[in-house]
C-alpha cells in the first residue's frame, strides 16, 4: 500500500506551479478538488484524511465520488467534468512515478466526462448597456472606479479574471492607446481601447491611490479587486440602472454578458446586412426572372422551335 499525501503533495506543491507552468488559478482549482475528494474519503472510510492510500482511490472510488458531487453538492455536469479533469491529470502524473499504479490508472482515465448542455448567453440592449455604465456616480472615487471597470469590460471584451488582474504596467495609453492581456492559457493579445473608454481610465487614473498593490482597480482597502467584488459592483449599479431601464431588472447581467455585449452586436448587426442582402438578392433574382420569361415568351412567338430545343440541350 502506497500512501497518498506525498504524491499528491508533489502534484500540486511541485509539478503543476514548476513543471507544467500552470497559472495559480488552475494550481487553487486542482487544490479544492483534492480537498473536496479526501474530506469525501475520510467520511466514506472512516480514516484521516493522511492516512488515504493511493490504492483507495480507484475507479468505483472515483465514480463514487462524482456522484457525491453531483447528488449531495449539487454541481452541475460541468463543474463535475472539472474536478474529473484534476483526477486525470493527477494519475496522469502517477503514471510515471508509481509503476503499481498503471492499471488503476488506466480505469480511472476510462472514466468519460459527461454531455452538457450550452447556456444561452443574455443579452442587453443599447439603451440597457447605455443606463448600466451611466449609474456610477463619477463624483466619488468609487463611482469613477466603477464606471472604468464596466467601460473596460464590455468595451475590451474581458473576462473578469483579466480584468481584475490587469496592472499598470498593462496599460499604454500613448496614442494610441491599448491594454496588454495574458489570457486564458497564457495567451496574449494587445487590444486597441475606444475614445470614451480611455476618457474614463484617465480619469480612474487621476483618484486612484498611488501606494496601494499594482493591479489597475483596487478596492478600498487598497487591494487588487476580486472577482466577488465586481459581480457586488455590477449587481449594485444594475439596480440603479432599473430606474431608468426598467427591462434590465428582469435580466441576469453577469460579468460575462458584459462580455458578449459586442460579439452579440456584431452578430445581429451582420445578419440585418445579410438579411437586406438575401432580401435584395432574391429580389434581383424574382426581376431577372420575370425578365427572362419575358424574353422567352417573346422569343416563344418569334422562334417556338428553337425554344424547345435550347431547353432540352440544358
Amino acid at each position: 500500500m502506497t500512501a497518498l499525501a506525498p504524491h499528491l503533495t508533489t502534484f500540486l506543491c511541485k509539478h503543476l506551479p514548476a513543471e507544467r507552468a500552470a497559472s495559480p488559478h488552475t494550481c487553487d482549482t486542482y487544490a479544492y478538488c483534492f480537498q473536496l475528494l479526501v474530506c469525501f474519503a475520510a467520511g466514506r472510510l472512516g480514516i484521516k484524511p493522511s492516512q488515504l492510500e493511493v490504492e483507495q482511490v480507484d475507479a468505483p472510488f472515483v465514480l463514487a465520488f462524482l456522484a457525491h458531487l453531483e447528488r449531495d453538492r449539487k454541481n452541475s455536469a460541468r463543474t463535475r467534468n472539472a474536478r474529473l479533469a484534476a483526477i486525470h491529470a493527477f494519475f496522469r502524473f502517477l503514471e510515471y512515478r508509481l509503476a503499481s499504479s498503471l492499471d488503476q490508472s488506466r480505469q480511472i482515465h476510462a472514466i468519460p466526462m459527461k454531455k452538457t448542455d450550452e447556456a444561452l448567453v443574455a443579452y442587453l440592449t443599447g439603451d440597457e448597456l447605455r443606463a448600466l455604465l451611466d449609474a456610477p456616480d463619477p463624483r466619488v472615487i468609487a463611482g469613477t472606479r466603477d464606471r472604468a471597470m464596466l467601460h473596460l469590460a464590455f468595451a475590451a471584451g474581458l473576462r473578469v479574471s483579466e480584468l481584475v488582474g490587469l496592472r499598470l504596467d498593462q496599460l499604454d495609453l500613448r496614442t494610441p492607446p491599448s491594454i496588454h492581456i495574458i489570457g486564458k492559457g497564457r495567451r496574449e493579445r494587445r487590444l486597441p481601447l475606444w475614445k470614451e473608454t480611455t476618457t474614463v481610465l484617465r480619469a480612474w487614473l487621476a483618484v486612484r491611490q498611488q501606494d496601494g498593490d499594482h493591479e489597475l482597480f483596487l478596492n478600498a482597502r487598497g487591494h487588487a479587486m476580486t472577482r466577488s467584488g465586481f459581480e457586488y459592483i455590477i449587481a449594485t449599479h444594475v439596480a440603479t440602472a432599473a430606474r431608468q431601464q426598467p427591462s434590465i431588472a428582469s435580466k441576469r447581467v453577469t460579468p460575462h454578458v458584459l462580455r458578449h455585449y459586442l460579439p452579440c452586436r456584431t452578430m445581429s448587426s451582420s445578419l440585418d446586412r445579410n438579411y437586406k442582402r438575401l432580401r435584395n438578392k432574391e429580389s434581383f433574382l424574382k426581376n431577372t426572372r420575370a425578365t427572362r420569361h419575358s424574353q422567352r415568351g417573346l422569343q416563344a412567338v418569334q422562334e417556338p422551335q428553337q425554344i424547345v430545343v435550347g431547353l432540352k440541350a440544358g
